[in-house]
């Protein structure tokens, strides 16, 4: 599974991480990625989708409904 929100496309950002003795390492920032099942009305059925916890508040926001209008408008298979 990609680590990348369905709704805002949210990715891990990389950089260093800095020690004390100023030694820098590779590492990584990933995204809050939580997995919700919503129930789709118009099609009666469930689908699950893997949102950070900001989209999870625009799917409040929004609707589920304009959502899902909004994914397969850029072409993504639900």
């Amino acid at each position: 599974m990609s680590r990348r929100c369905d709704v805002t496309g949210a990715e891990p950002g990389f950089g260093n991480a800095v020690s004390h003795s100023h030694r820098r390492t590779r590492r990584r920032w990933n995204p809050n990625l939580q997995r919700h099942r919503y129930w789709l009305p118009s099609e009666r059925r469930w689908i699950t989708l893997t949102l950070t916890a900001k989209a999870l508040r625009t799917v409040d926001r929004k609707g589920i409904e304009a959502i899902v209008a909004e994914l397969r408008g850029r072409g993504a298979r639900i």
